[in-house]
Protein backbone atom coordinates (compact mmCIF):
# COMPACT_ATOMS: atom_id res chain seq x y z
CA UNK A 1 0.00 0.00 0.00
CA UNK A 2 1.30 3.45 -0.96
CA UNK A 3 2.30 5.54 2.03
CA UNK A 4 1.31 9.19 2.25
CA UNK A 5 2.42 12.16 4.34
CA UNK A 6 -1.19 12.86 5.21
CA UNK A 7 -4.65 11.30 5.01
CA UNK A 8 -7.52 13.79 4.62
CA UNK A 9 -11.25 13.29 5.09
CA UNK A 10 -12.76 16.26 3.22
CA UNK A 11 -16.50 16.71 3.60
CA UNK A 12 -18.40 18.91 1.19
CA UNK A 13 -22.02 20.00 0.85
CA UNK A 14 -23.49 21.98 -2.11
CA UNK A 15 -25.27 24.68 -0.10
CA UNK A 16 -23.96 27.80 1.65
CA UNK A 17 -24.46 27.42 5.40
CA UNK A 18 -22.63 30.52 6.68
CA UNK A 19 -22.20 34.06 5.32
CA UNK A 20 -18.86 33.94 3.50
CA UNK A 21 -16.88 37.07 2.58
CA UNK A 22 -16.74 36.04 -1.11
CA UNK A 23 -18.94 33.93 -3.42
CA UNK A 24 -21.78 34.15 -0.92
CA UNK A 25 -24.40 33.10 -3.49
CA UNK A 26 -22.40 30.48 -5.36
CA UNK A 27 -21.31 27.44 -3.32
CA UNK A 28 -19.62 25.80 -6.30
CA UNK A 29 -17.31 28.81 -6.83
CA UNK A 30 -16.68 29.04 -3.10
CA UNK A 31 -15.89 25.31 -3.01
CA UNK A 32 -13.43 25.53 -5.88
CA UNK A 33 -11.81 28.65 -4.42
CA UNK A 34 -11.25 26.86 -1.12
CA UNK A 35 -10.19 23.54 -2.66
CA UNK A 36 -7.66 25.19 -4.98
CA UNK A 37 -6.14 27.06 -2.03
CA UNK A 38 -5.96 23.78 -0.09
CA UNK A 39 -4.09 22.09 -2.92
CA UNK A 40 -1.63 25.00 -3.19
CA UNK A 41 -1.11 25.08 0.56
CA UNK A 42 -0.21 21.37 0.63
CA UNK A 43 2.86 22.05 -1.49
CA UNK A 44 4.91 18.86 -1.93
CA UNK A 45 3.02 16.79 0.66
CA UNK A 46 1.75 13.48 -0.68
CA UNK A 47 -1.91 13.29 0.34
CA UNK A 48 -4.60 10.61 0.29
CA UNK A 49 -8.02 12.24 -0.05
CA UNK A 50 -11.26 10.70 1.20
CA UNK A 51 -13.97 12.96 -0.23
CA UNK A 52 -17.36 12.85 1.46
CA UNK A 53 -19.81 14.19 -1.13
CA UNK A 54 -22.98 14.87 0.84
CA UNK A 55 -25.78 15.18 -1.70
CA UNK A 56 -23.41 16.80 -4.22
CA UNK A 57 -24.11 16.89 -7.98
CA UNK A 58 -21.57 15.25 -10.34
CA UNK A 59 -19.58 18.43 -10.99
CA UNK A 60 -18.27 18.37 -7.43
CA UNK A 61 -16.58 15.03 -8.04
CA UNK A 62 -14.98 16.47 -11.18
CA UNK A 63 -13.78 19.43 -9.11
CA UNK A 64 -11.58 17.18 -6.99
CA UNK A 65 -10.34 15.34 -10.07
CA UNK A 66 -9.22 18.70 -11.42
CA UNK A 67 -6.83 19.30 -8.51
CA UNK A 68 -5.85 15.78 -7.35
CA UNK A 69 -4.70 12.61 -9.08
CA UNK A 70 -7.35 9.91 -9.36
CA UNK A 71 -5.08 7.41 -7.60
CA UNK A 72 -5.05 9.68 -4.54
CA UNK A 73 -8.83 10.08 -4.41
CA UNK A 74 -11.55 7.97 -2.85
CA UNK A 75 -15.08 9.30 -3.26
CA UNK A 76 -17.83 8.53 -0.76
CA UNK A 77 -21.23 9.56 -2.10
CA UNK A 78 -23.84 10.35 0.54
CA UNK A 79 -27.51 11.21 0.40
CA UNK A 80 -27.66 14.43 2.44
CA UNK A 81 -26.87 12.84 5.81
CA UNK A 82 -25.75 16.13 7.40
CA UNK A 83 -22.96 17.45 9.64
CA UNK A 84 -23.11 15.00 12.52
CA UNK A 85 -23.22 11.90 10.35
CA UNK A 86 -20.49 13.07 7.97
CA UNK A 87 -18.24 13.94 10.91
CA UNK A 88 -18.81 10.47 12.35
CA UNK A 89 -17.84 8.99 8.98
CA UNK A 90 -14.70 11.15 8.90
CA UNK A 91 -13.63 9.66 12.23
CA UNK A 92 -14.20 6.12 11.02
CA UNK A 93 -12.41 6.57 7.68
CA UNK A 94 -9.36 8.22 9.21
CA UNK A 95 -9.00 5.60 11.94
CA UNK A 96 -9.56 2.64 9.61
CA UNK A 97 -7.15 3.80 6.88
CA UNK A 98 -3.48 2.74 6.82
CA UNK A 99 -2.13 5.32 4.39
CA UNK A 100 -0.75 7.76 6.96
CA UNK A 101 -0.26 8.18 10.70
CA UNK A 102 -1.15 11.88 10.40
CA UNK A 103 -4.76 12.70 9.54
CA UNK A 104 -6.77 15.83 8.78
CA UNK A 105 -10.45 16.66 9.19
CA UNK A 106 -11.40 19.16 6.48
CA UNK A 107 -14.55 21.18 5.94
CA UNK A 108 -15.32 22.71 2.56
CA UNK A 109 -15.34 26.40 3.58
CA UNK A 110 -11.69 27.08 4.47
CA UNK A 111 -9.20 29.14 2.49
CA UNK A 112 -5.52 28.25 3.00
CA UNK A 113 -2.40 30.32 2.67
CA UNK A 114 -0.10 29.02 -0.09
CA UNK A 115 2.50 26.35 0.73
CA UNK A 116 2.05 26.71 4.49
CA UNK A 117 0.16 23.53 5.41
CA UNK A 118 3.43 21.62 5.76
CA UNK A 119 4.25 23.79 8.79
CA UNK A 120 1.31 22.22 10.62
CA UNK A 121 2.52 18.72 9.82
CA UNK A 122 6.08 19.51 10.92
CA UNK A 123 4.84 21.16 14.11
CA UNK A 124 2.83 18.04 15.00
CA UNK A 125 5.69 15.68 14.16
CA UNK A 126 8.38 17.57 16.05
CA UNK A 127 6.62 18.30 19.37
CA UNK A 128 5.48 15.63 21.80
CA UNK A 129 3.11 18.02 23.58
CA UNK A 130 1.22 18.91 20.40
CA UNK A 131 -1.92 16.76 20.25
CA UNK A 132 -4.09 18.74 17.82
CA UNK A 133 -3.36 21.56 15.38
CA UNK A 134 -5.95 23.93 13.94
CA UNK A 135 -5.10 25.99 10.84
CA UNK A 136 -7.31 28.84 12.02
CA UNK A 137 -6.47 31.76 14.29
CA UNK A 138 -10.09 32.45 15.21
CA UNK A 139 -11.24 35.99 15.96
CA UNK A 140 -13.06 34.67 19.06
CA UNK A 141 -9.70 34.15 20.79
CA UNK A 142 -9.32 37.94 20.92
CA UNK A 143 -12.90 38.93 21.72
CA UNK A 144 -14.48 36.53 24.20
CA UNK A 145 -13.90 36.25 27.93
CA UNK A 146 -13.96 32.45 27.76
CA UNK A 147 -10.68 32.60 25.80
CA UNK A 148 -9.03 34.89 28.34
CA UNK A 149 -6.51 32.56 29.98
CA UNK A 150 -2.74 31.98 30.01
CA UNK A 151 -1.39 30.29 26.89
CA UNK A 152 1.62 28.16 26.14
CA UNK A 153 3.62 29.68 23.28
CA UNK A 154 6.05 28.05 20.84
CA UNK A 155 8.05 29.81 18.15
CA UNK A 156 9.09 28.26 14.84
CA UNK A 157 10.94 29.78 11.92
CA UNK A 158 7.92 31.46 10.31
CA UNK A 159 5.33 31.97 13.07
CA UNK A 160 4.27 31.55 16.66
CA UNK A 161 1.89 28.89 17.94
CA UNK A 162 -0.26 29.03 21.05
CA UNK A 163 -2.56 26.73 22.91
CA UNK A 164 -6.30 27.22 22.60
CA UNK A 165 -9.34 25.82 24.34
CA UNK A 166 -11.45 25.18 21.26
CA UNK A 167 -11.69 25.48 17.49
CA UNK A 168 -14.01 24.28 14.73
CA UNK A 169 -14.07 20.78 13.22
CA UNK A 170 -11.18 21.34 10.82
CA UNK A 171 -7.98 20.13 12.47
CA UNK A 172 -4.83 17.98 12.24
CA UNK A 173 -4.12 15.06 14.58
CA UNK A 174 -2.09 11.89 14.83
CA UNK A 175 -4.04 8.70 14.17
CA UNK A 176 -3.12 7.22 17.57
CA UNK A 177 -4.36 10.34 19.36
CA UNK A 178 -7.58 10.24 17.37
CA UNK A 179 -8.14 6.64 18.43
CA UNK A 180 -7.69 7.64 22.08
CA UNK A 181 -10.07 10.61 21.83
CA UNK A 182 -12.65 9.10 19.48
CA UNK A 183 -15.18 8.64 22.29
CA UNK A 184 -15.11 12.35 23.07
CA UNK A 185 -15.35 13.50 19.46
CA UNK A 186 -18.35 11.26 18.97
CA UNK A 187 -20.21 13.45 21.48
CA UNK A 188 -20.68 15.84 18.55
CA UNK A 189 -22.77 13.17 16.82
CA UNK A 190 -24.91 13.02 19.99
CA UNK A 191 -25.88 16.68 19.68
CA UNK A 192 -23.08 18.46 21.56
CA UNK A 193 -21.50 21.50 19.91
CA UNK A 194 -17.98 21.46 18.50
CA UNK A 195 -17.04 23.95 21.23
CA UNK A 196 -18.28 21.59 23.97
CA UNK A 197 -16.30 18.72 22.47
CA UNK A 198 -13.09 20.74 22.48
CA UNK A 199 -13.63 21.93 26.05
CA UNK A 200 -14.04 18.30 27.10
CA UNK A 201 -10.61 17.65 25.59
CA UNK A 202 -8.65 20.75 26.64
CA UNK A 203 -10.48 21.31 29.96
CA UNK A 204 -9.82 25.05 30.06
CA UNK A 205 -11.89 26.93 32.65
CA UNK A 206 -13.38 23.79 34.16
CA UNK A 207 -11.63 24.02 37.51
CA UNK A 208 -12.17 27.69 38.37
CA UNK A 209 -15.81 28.29 39.33
CA UNK A 210 -15.21 32.05 39.66
CA UNK A 211 -14.81 32.16 35.90
CA UNK A 212 -18.42 31.12 35.43
CA UNK A 213 -19.46 34.35 37.13
CA UNK A 214 -17.15 36.34 34.85
CA UNK A 215 -18.68 34.74 31.75
CA UNK A 216 -22.17 35.67 32.93
CA UNK A 217 -21.11 39.26 33.69
CA UNK A 218 -19.48 39.53 30.26
CA UNK A 219 -22.66 38.31 28.56
CA UNK A 220 -21.36 34.81 27.76
CA UNK A 221 -24.05 32.87 29.58
CA UNK A 222 -24.20 30.19 26.89
CA UNK A 223 -20.58 29.25 27.64
CA UNK A 224 -21.23 29.16 31.39
CA UNK A 225 -24.24 26.93 30.79
CA UNK A 226 -22.18 24.68 28.52
CA UNK A 227 -19.50 24.17 31.16
CA UNK A 228 -22.04 23.37 33.89
CA UNK A 229 -23.80 20.93 31.56
CA UNK A 230 -20.54 19.12 30.71
CA UNK A 231 -19.70 18.81 34.40
CA UNK A 232 -23.11 17.29 35.13
CA UNK A 233 -23.03 14.88 32.18
CA UNK A 234 -19.37 13.82 32.18
CA UNK A 235 -17.88 14.29 35.67
CA UNK A 236 -15.50 11.32 35.36
CA UNK A 237 -14.06 12.66 32.12
CA UNK A 238 -13.56 16.09 33.67
CA UNK A 239 -11.92 14.76 36.83
CA UNK A 240 -9.87 11.87 35.50
CA UNK A 241 -9.59 12.32 31.73
CA UNK A 242 -6.39 13.54 30.12
CA UNK A 243 -5.99 17.23 29.34
CA UNK A 244 -5.08 17.40 25.64
CA UNK A 245 -3.33 20.34 23.96
CA UNK A 246 -4.75 22.10 20.94
CA UNK A 247 -2.46 24.56 19.12
CA UNK A 248 -3.24 27.33 16.64
CA UNK A 249 -0.89 29.34 14.37
CA UNK A 250 -0.19 33.08 14.54
CA UNK A 251 -0.59 34.38 11.89
CA UNK A 252 -3.26 32.07 10.58
CA UNK A 253 -2.69 29.34 7.98
CA UNK A 254 -6.37 28.79 7.22
CA UNK A 255 -9.37 31.11 7.15
CA UNK A 256 -12.86 29.87 7.97
CA UNK A 257 -15.01 31.59 5.39
CA UNK A 258 -17.35 33.42 7.73
CA UNK A 259 -17.57 37.11 6.96
CA UNK A 260 -17.82 38.26 10.58
CA UNK A 261 -15.08 35.99 11.96
CA UNK A 262 -12.06 36.55 9.75
CA UNK A 263 -8.67 36.25 11.52
CA UNK A 264 -7.29 39.42 13.14
CA UNK A 265 -4.24 39.67 10.84
CA UNK A 266 -5.51 41.92 8.06
CA UNK A 267 -2.78 40.82 5.66
CA UNK A 268 -4.16 37.26 5.65
CA UNK A 269 -7.75 38.35 5.09
CA UNK A 270 -6.73 40.85 2.42
CA UNK A 271 -4.69 38.20 0.61
CA UNK A 272 -7.72 35.90 0.54
CA UNK A 273 -10.02 38.63 -0.81
CA UNK A 274 -7.51 39.66 -3.48
CA UNK A 275 -7.17 36.04 -4.59
CA UNK A 276 -10.96 35.86 -4.96
CA UNK A 277 -10.90 38.88 -7.29
CA UNK A 278 -8.47 37.30 -9.75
Amino acid sequence: MTKYDLAVAYRIYPKVSKVPPVFGHDKYKLSEFCLESFKHSLGTLKVKMFVLLDNCPPEYEKLFEKYFNNDDLEFIKLDGIGNQATFSLQIKKLIDQNYSEIVYFAEDDYFYMPEQFIEMVEFLRENDDVDFVSPYDHLDYYCLEIHNYPNYIKATEKRHWRTASSTCLTFLVGKKTLEKTRRIFEKYTMGYSDCAVWFCLTKHAFFKPIKLIRYIIKGERAFASMIIHIWLKFPNEMLFGKRWKLWVPMPTIGIHMERDFLPPTKSSANFMINEAKK
